[in-house]
């Protein structure tokens, strides 16, 4: 590996300019974590085309997506040991490289066990993927330019997933399904080659050795919460033996596993980070705002199908304008980061969310299109202003030693986060719908309530934002003096 593109002396001479070459490095880890995240979504508007090809019921198809999005988040706490181990370049590399690799091997799966297998496989290299591609910018970026770095990243990230829903449309119809992961392969080559000509080498640190038991416990505490969670939200609030039984599991065994990293010597994840308040108070609001952000992805499509009666295909444009929001703010939401500090981004961006939020709680089955993307894109730039920002401002107060443990956590608890808030407002929604009035104003109602409900838990984010404010304001300070 050559590292002409990002050495030290070059990323590193201006502690504020971003030069050419840390561009250059965002660059080619934006491409490996563009893939990854545009493959979450790409086979989801192809279930049903899956299992006539594959001759397979619909609810074994789904774990095409289901497994993929549980190997994702299984993997990503293997990742600091792994950066550590193996050097973050190297992680990255063959993550990408395994990536690309069983994305053919999905196009040639002849039946749905090869396609479920292979997928998993993925799945497991995606979760490395972005972790190991977040470690290396942080490292190169340093604490003064993280958050420029960190939004400038996020951009494309926050596009992936609609992107891949609307590509797969195109892919299925026009090239047959095996094209859903065909369309991958050269990308990830390309980030392959890429990378192995201008990544910087990361040595191995000299890890120690792995936390099996922290990772059995992980590996089957993750899995079995987020199973359970979405099985709830998925039945309408029908809570099923097999979900409920699955969750409980998965809380029991996360349980264990905190008990287990405290006392370890060298655990999987390192949770005495969350000692520190600032870093504590970063990672409630990513957690947070997990289940804000993709609990509103869950509710709004409802309100356009279920009040306006529009088809999928207008309903998942009429919510284009959340996203469109998120990436207009992401480019300030860094420099304003970097310029006066996280926390104070972030408490501004709690405030812009609730604002954008509000008016969704109060919807009625007459509201003007305009409006409702108006509001959608000012709830949109308030996201944007929280959820990257609060990860720079963890990560901009920790030593370096302590990033391949903090990313990971971070990345955790915002899946997790992602997780109960699907769960959640389908449950809240569900049950609003059924138990309220069948007519347009009674759904309506039911939206406008589940609405409140993420209005509270982004209210509620509010303190932990005002004490990292404070947090951040004293280290600032001590470190200008």
């Amino acid at each position: 590996m050559k590292d002409n593109l990002a050495r030290p002396d070059t990323v590193g001479a201006d502690e504020n300019r971003i030069s050419p070459a840390l561009w250059g490095l965002a660059s080619i880890l934006i491409l490996g974590g563009f893939t990854s995240m545009f493959t979450s979504t790409i086979v989801n508007v192809a279930l049903d085309t899956l299992s006539q090809k594959l001759s397979a019921p619909l609810g074994t198809v789904q774990w095409t997506a289901t497994g993929y999005l549980m190997a994702l988040a299984t993997a990503v706490p293997v990742s600091g040991w792994a950066s550590k181990r193996y050097g973050a370049t190297r992680l990255w590399l063959g993550s990408v490289a395994l990536f690309t690799l069983f994305s053919a091997l999905c196009a040639l799966s002849t039946s749905v066990e090869m396609l479920i297998t292979f997928r998993v496989l993925q799945g497991i290299a995606g979760g490395l993927l972005v972790p190991a591609g977040q470690i290396l910018l942080v490292t190169a970026a340093g604490p003064k330019r993280i958050g420029r770095m960190l939004t400038a990243v996020s951009v494309p990230i926050y596009l992936a997933p609609a992107v891949g829903t609307t590509l797969g449309s195109v892919l299925t119809q026009g090239l047959g399904w095996p094209w859903l992961f065909w369309i991958t392969v050269p990308l990830g080559a390309l980030g392959f080659f890429a990378g192995l000509r201008w990544l910087p080498k990361a040595p191995p640190k000299g890890a120690p050795a792995l936390d099996v038991r922290g990772l059995i416990i992980l590996v089957a505490g993750l899995p079995l919460l987020t199973y359970g969670v979405a099985g709830i939200g998925e039945n309408g609030g029908r809570t099923e033996t097999i979900a409920v039984i699955a969750a409980v599991a998965g809380a029991l065994l996360l349980a264990l596993f905190t008990l287990h990293a405290v006392r370890s010597r060298n655990p999987l994840l390192n949770l005495r980070l969350f000692k520190d308040r600032a870093f504590s108070s970063a990672a409630v609001v990513i957690f947070c705002m997990g289940i804000a952000l993709f609990g509103a992805m869950i509710v709004l499509p409802i309100y356009f199908l279920q009040v306006r009666h529009e088809d999928l295909v207008t309903a998942g444009l009429l919510t284009a304008p959340s996203a469109i929001g998120t990436v207009l703010a992401l480019p300030l939401a860094g420099k304003m980061t970097d310029k006066i500090g996280g926390a104070r981004v972030i408490f501004a961006g709690l405030v812009v969310t609730i604002i954008g939020t509000i008016p969704l709680a109060l919807v009625t089955p007459h509201d003007s299109y305009v409006w409702l993307s108006l509001v959608q894109i000012v709830r949109g730039i308030g996201i944007g202003m929280t959820t990257t920002p609060a990860m720079a401002a963890g990560l901009a107060m920790i030593g370096k030693e302590d990033v391949p443990h903090a990313t990971p956590i971070f990345n955790v608890l915002q899946r997790v986060g992602g997780s109960f808030g699907t769960a959640l407002t389908t449950v809240l929604v569900a049950f609003q719908l059924a138990s309220g009035p069948q007519t347009d104003e009674g759904a309506a109602d039911a939206i406008g309530y589940t609405h409140w409900w993420i209005v509270a838990c982004t209210a509620i984010v509010l303190i932990p934002s005002m004490l990292l404010v404070q947090v951040e304001s004293r280290r600032r300070q001590a470190a200008a003096a």
